[in-house]
Parts: C-alpha cells; structure tokens; sequence
C-alpha cells in the first residue's frame, strides 16, 4: 500500500517537474512590447500624471500588463526645446515598437528623430494645419492620431453670425498669427466666407 501511495507520488511530481519548462516556454513567446512616451509637461506636473495613468489603464484594460507584455518608457520635456531633442532621441535608441505623443513640439522631434517608428498623437487641434500629417484621411509617413478640433466649426460659427445678422457684409476674424493650431481654422472660415457671400473671400474676412 505504501509503494503504491509513494508511486502515486513519484508520477504526480514527475508530471509537474514536466510541465514546468512548458510553461515558461508559453511565457517566453509573449513578447515584450515597448512604449515610447513623450510628454511635453513636466514631471510633476498633474495634469501630465493623470494623462500617464489614464493610458496605462487603458492599456491594462485592452490586456497590456507592465512588466509582463509591455513596457513604457516615458520622458518629460518640461517645455524646454533641448529636451524635446535629447529625449525623443533617447527614446528612438530603445527601439520602441511604438512611440505615443501629445503637443506639436513633442510630434516634431521624434518626427525628426524617427521616420519608421509609428508616432501616435493626442490632442492636437489641427493636425493638417500645422503640417503634422498631410491630410487626416492619409496622414502620411509613420504619423497618426487623433484631432481635438473639428475644422467644420469655426464654419458653422461663421453660418450662425450670418442667420443672427443676415444683412452682413463684412466679418472679422481676431486670431494669433503666430499659433498655428489656427491656420487650419482661419483658412476654413475663409473657404465658407467665400460660398456664403458669393465673391471673393479676401473682401470677406481679414
């Protein structure tokens, strides 16, 4: 009775010691996956963390754990130009598989540090307009993302202007020319000037 209560056991060990390099075998073929993240804020800026971690919750929610399928490697840039350079590169040397970025400067410099690794981006007013991608149908390159403004309003602000007033001739636009999240909005606005009043859009809108 007892050999056969010991074989019992000698098998059932035997049979754990078998499957052990099984499943370390099923671990090593999920490979690791790296993330770049360049934040344009700064480290202990709030409003950055909370970004960090509503991306990291994203991902745990689609089945990405850190430290068993992926990794991130995230570099804040505080605002400052040399770091938007230093980092960006640091980040291409790691051999990311994708690189996640908010803010024009940010896309810039992986833009300019990277031309295969896939760049995603996040709250940009107006991708188009300043030149981050060619159009949003067909970005182009290895850049894509995601627009917080859709140019069809400051349309849609123009048409309302025109239903309160109908006897307009004449609208003003007052805008920074120096940000060019604009361009994209003020050149829409022209366009509807144009169909609005039939002629030509520089007596439209200055």
């Amino acid at each position: 009775m007892a050999s056969h209560i010991e074989r019992r056991k000698f098998l059932a060990t035997l049979g754990a010691a078998a499957a052990w390099p099984l499943a370390a075998r099923a671990q090593q073929r999920e490979r690791m996956r790296r993330v770049g993240v360049l934040m344009h804020l700064a480290a202990d800026d709030p409003e950055g963390q909370s970004r960090v971690a509503a991306f990291l919750q994203g991902l745990q929610e689609a089945g990405w754990a850190v430290g068993r399928n992926v990794n991130i490697d995230v570099r804040w840039a505080a605002g400052e130009a040399d770091r938007f350079r230093r980092y960006a590169m640091e980040i291409v040397a790691l051999t990311p598989d994708v690189i996640l970025t908010s803010a024009p400067p940010s896309i810039r410099a992986m833009q300019q540090a990277t031309r295969t690794v896939p760049i995603v981006f996040v709250l940009i007013p107006d991708a188009v307009g300043t030149g981050i991608v060619d159009s949003l149908s067909r970005p182009g390159g290895n850049t894509t993302g995601f627009t917080s403004t859709e140019l069809g309003m400051p349309v849609k602000w123009l048409e309302l202007l025109k239903d309160i007033a109908p006897k307009m001739t004449r609208a003003a636009v007052l805008r920074d020319a120096a940000d060019a999240t604009a361009i994209g909005q003020f050149g829409a606005v022209k366009g509807a000037a144009a169909v609005i009043r039939g002629r030509d859009k520089s007596h439209w809108c200055r």
